[in-house]
């Protein structure tokens, strides 16, 4: 089950992608199925296992076009081992609210993003969130667990500060917050509760069988109390002015000064560097209690990778 919507954000074959803090590897199956060059990463070397296990399967039985690769590995989101301008699209799905230094995980997003490349952030959704941090300590005080909640405005601001230019934002996942609410009310552990056991049912119904009914009452729940808040946006090219040479053209002459922006131009941001947001920080774990993407018929939390 996808958080990004790949028809609001448009993935072509060859496209060089990186999801940041893969998990199960979700996004990375579906981005390697349409014709990517994927690298799946994560800080959780077992989960990593079994994407590449995974992508092996799925060469084997040629569900990748020719041209498609895909490659999984562990690795830290603030030190990410890539050159500058490595990808042209960077999937971070549920990841941020991890991460205590989500600006330091912004800036190496877009260090490795080439100009005019394409971003995708997904995180829970403020209201839904809410209500589970309220019914559960549980559900968010653990090991690796939730240690924020977003504003929609507040991340779509880090984002502009961090040089990207947002285009698009959603909702998804609108038939899991109540699955999560039951969770959280009758224990995040307690999987025997029958109306946990019974939506759980409806959750894998959903999943495998993607009936009509499902499909519009998730359209009309999304806005409403969707668990996850999508946002898609753009690295900005570097303005002209900025890439030219100012002191001599190849001739020794002296180079003709770049004209100024138009009045209100937006300029792009440069990469931030490498090492600036190089923290001891680790990618945390995906889910708040324990991981929710094991098997891909689970429900996900808007965790679930």
């Amino acid at each position: 089950m996808l958080t990004v919507d790949f028809s609001r954000f448009p993935l072509a074959p060859g496209d060089r992608v990186l999801d940041l803090g893969c998990g199960a590897g979700r996004h990375a199956f579906e981005c390697y199925r349409r014709g990517a060059q994927v690298v799946a990463l994560d800080q959780n070397g077992e989960e990593i296992r079994e994407v590449a296990k995974w992508f092996a399967a799925m060469e084997e039985a040629g569900e990748a076009p020719a041209g498609a690769s895909a490659t999984a590995m562990e690795g830290d989101a603030l030190n990410l081992p890539f050159p500058d301008d490595s990808f042209d699209v960077v999937i971070i799905s549920e990841v941020m609210e991890h991460i205590p230094d989500d600006k330091g995980v912004l800036a190496e997003m877009v260090r490795v993003l080439r100009p005019g490349g394409r971003i995708a952030v997904t995180v829970p959704r403020y209201g839904p969130e809410k209500v589970c941090w309220a019914l559960s300590d549980a559900y968010h005080e653990v090991d690796g667990g939730h240690i924020r909640i977003y504003r929609g405005d507040e991340l779509l601001g880090k984002m502009r500060e961090a040089g990207l230019e947002p285009y698009g934002t959603h909702h998804a996942h609108g038939l899991h917050s109540p699955y999560w609410w039951l969770k959280c009310a009758f224990g995040v552990d307690n999987d025997k509760a029958l109306p946990v056991q019974a939506y759980h049912k409806l959750l894998v119904w959903d999943i495998m069988k993607k009936p009509l009914a499902t499909r519009l009452a998730e359209r009309a729940l999304n806005p409403v109390i969707g668990k996850s808040f999508v946002v898609y946006a753009t690295k900005p090219h570097l303005p002209q002015a900025a890439a030219a040479d100012p002191a001599t053209t190849e001739a020794g002459e002296p180079a003709a000064k770049a004209p100024k922006p138009a009045p209100g131009a937006k300029s792009g941001a440069k990469a931030p560097a490498k090492n600036a947001s190089k923290t001891a920080s680790k990618t945390a774990s995906k889910a708040p209690a324990q991981r929710a993407s094991k098997a891909s018929a689970k429900p996900s939390a808007g965790a679930a990778k």
